[in-house]
This record gives structure tokens, sequence and C-alpha cells, in this order.
């Protein structure tokens, strides 16, 4: 029904405007008592699915990549879907408008999007309040943390705003993601270079070490790295002895497009990002020897996609623009193969 008809419908509005719209539709149609008719449609329980990762109980390795849900106003609704956790954010120590509109594009021919947000969010305290509503127990959503810097804040002094929304989102997340490879942000993806990363995350480590229990910390990277890049990377987790890496984000490629609009600025995802995501989870899990784990997004908008990036070495899955095109089934769709497979 989703691809047939409501998709059609939605795809004659503006990306971002029916984005908004969207929230606001699922918002009320759970506040209507809905939420139990999705999980009945779309959620899979099955003990076979948790995944023990970092110290985390996962209920199934789907989730919903950051980007989505950015001041987390929404997971506890998106949550009826099926997913086994929702990542929040990026989110910056202060509220930021983003970059001007228009600033988010369908590629349809493509199966892709291409957005230049620019970290646009309402600040790292507007996400705890929401989270707030968020405690330990049953019910409890499995959120990640995903933190970056502000626009204005200069790359020398990015270490600060790190630390701002570790310190400020650590009691109200299970998990960390340091985000320094969107390409919206000027000059963010230089923090991806060896010696100001993993000064970042020394720092980081070492406030989460004095914490009474510490939190995982993974790292996301960008999907255009070389393979010199990459081997540096395997070489900062081993260093910094964070838990693990998300591969990958938003592409700055272009090959291999059809749509005009693939000539707007900002990070492409979608389908022409599925096999490159693969090949960098492959490459990381293989030349470090599956030394840490790996979640795999970029890409996946089957049930094969996933299964690909698992059996190259993703230990969990996230969706964004899969969910966009392929609806809320295509969690359950993930789920079902994976218990086909054990």
């Amino acid at each position: 029904m989703y691809k047939a008809i409501i998709r059609p419908i939605l795809y004659l509005f503006d990306p971002e405007k029916i984005h908004h719209f969207t929230f606001s539709l699922i918002r009320l149609l759970c506040n209507l008592g809905f939420g139990g008719l999705f999980r009945g449609m779309y959620a899979v329980k099955n003990t076979k699915l948790e995944r023990n990762l970092f110290g985390l109980q996962f209920p199934n390795p789907v989730g919903l990549a950051a980007g989505f849900d950015k001041d987390a106003k929404l997971y506890k609704e998106l949550s009826t879907f099926g997913f086994g956790f929702i990542e929040i954010g990026t989110v910056t120590p202060k509220p930021q408008p983003g970059n001007p509109k228009k600033r988010l594009f369908r590629l349809e021919s493509d199966s892709a999007l291409i957005n230049r947000m620019g970290f646009n969010n309402g600040g790292v305290a507007e996400a705890v309040e929401c989270l707030k509503a968020n405690p330990k127990g049953k019910g409890h959503v499995l959120i990640g943390g995903n933190i970056g810097k502000n626009k204005v804040t200069p790359n020398e002094e990015a270490v600060n705003d790190y630390v701002i929304c570790f310190e400020a989102l650590f009691d109200y997340v299970d998990y960390f993601v340091v985000n320094v490879s969107s390409p919206n942000t000027p000059n963010l993806r230089e923090l991806q270079d060896k010696a100001p990363l993993t000064a970042l995350l020394n720092t980081l480590q070492q406030k989460n070490n004095a914490k009474t229990k510490r939190k995982p910390i993974l790292l996301k990277i960008a999907p255009d790295l070389t393979n010199e890049q990459l081997l540096d990377i395997i070489d900062i987790v081993s260093e910094t002895k964070i838990d693990g890496v998300i591969a990958t984000n938003t592409t700055i490629s272009r090959e291999g497009l059809t749509s005009e609009k693939k000539e707007e600025t900002g990070g492409l995802s979608g389908k022409p990002l599925t096999h490159r995501s693969t090949e960098v989870i492959r490459f990381l899990s293989q030349k470090s020897n599956k030394a840490f784990p790996i979640i795999g997004v970029g890409g996946i908008h089957s049930a094969a996609d996933a299964l690909e990036k698992m059996e190259a070495g993703a230990s969990l899955v996230q969706l964004y623009t899969g969910f966009i095109y392929e609806g809320p089934a295509l969690i359950g769709a993930i789920n079902k193969a994976l218990l086909k497979q054990i």
C-alpha cells in the first residue's frame, strides 16, 4: 500500500515539507491509538533476532539512522514500526537553522536523495528534554546519540562542542556516535584526518572512562575515504579503544547518476551508495580481522541489501533513504529474512 498509494502522494510535495507533515501525521496516529496497529503490521518479535553488542541488548538488528529524527521528537512513535534502535541527531551544542532552503532533493530515477541540511537542529538541551520521556525499563527505546559541532565553531575548538554534547546526553542515550563525516558542514571532514580525530576520540574516551559506567562510543565515517585512510581508521579505533564504526555516511560522489538533480551539492544517499558502503564494511572487517563491531548503513532498499552488509561484516544495519523509498514494511522484511537464515 505504501509504494502503490501513499508514496506517490507524498512525492507530489517538497521533500522537507512532507517530512515535517509525515512527522505530525505519525504522531497524531499514534496518539489516536494506531501504534499497536503499526506494531502488528510491521514489528517482528523473536528472541533469535536479539543482538548483544557493546554491552547493549538490541531487540533486533535493524535501526533507524541519524538524520530522520534529529531532535528526538518522534523516537517512541517510530519504534512502533519495528526498529530495534533509533539514532537521534546529529545534535550540536547550540540550536542552528542549518543551510538555506531548498536543501533536500529526491532523485527518483536513482532511488536516491541529496541533502545539504547542515546539522539543522534545536540544540542538545532540546533533545535532552525529549529524551527524558524514555526512562530505562519496560518500553525503553534503545537510543543512539549522534553528536557534531556547530557550524560557527572552528575546527581547532571542535572538541569542546563534542564534549558539551557528550556530557549533556550521557544520562539519556544508550550509545554515542561521533559524526565527523557529514559533507554539509564546512571543513568538518578535515576532522577525519588521523591527528585531529585521534585527539577528539581520546578526549571523549577520557570523559567516558571517568564515569561510573561508561557508554559505547562509535565513529561514523564517510564512504569517500581511500583504502589508506580506512587503514588509518582501523589504527585509530585500536589506539583510542572506541567501541565500533558506522559505515557509512552520505557520499559526495555522483558516479552513475541519471537524475538531472545530480548537480545539487550535498550528501548523496540511497541505492547509488549500496555497493560502496558494503565495500567499506568488508574492507574494515577483513583488514582489522573483525577487531570491532560495524553498523552498516547506506543504500539498504531490500532485505537482500541488508543481508549482504551483514555478510560483509556488519553486526547491525540502519535505514534512512530506503525507509523513505520502500516504507516501513522494509524493516519487517529484513528481520523475516534474517530469521529464515537462522
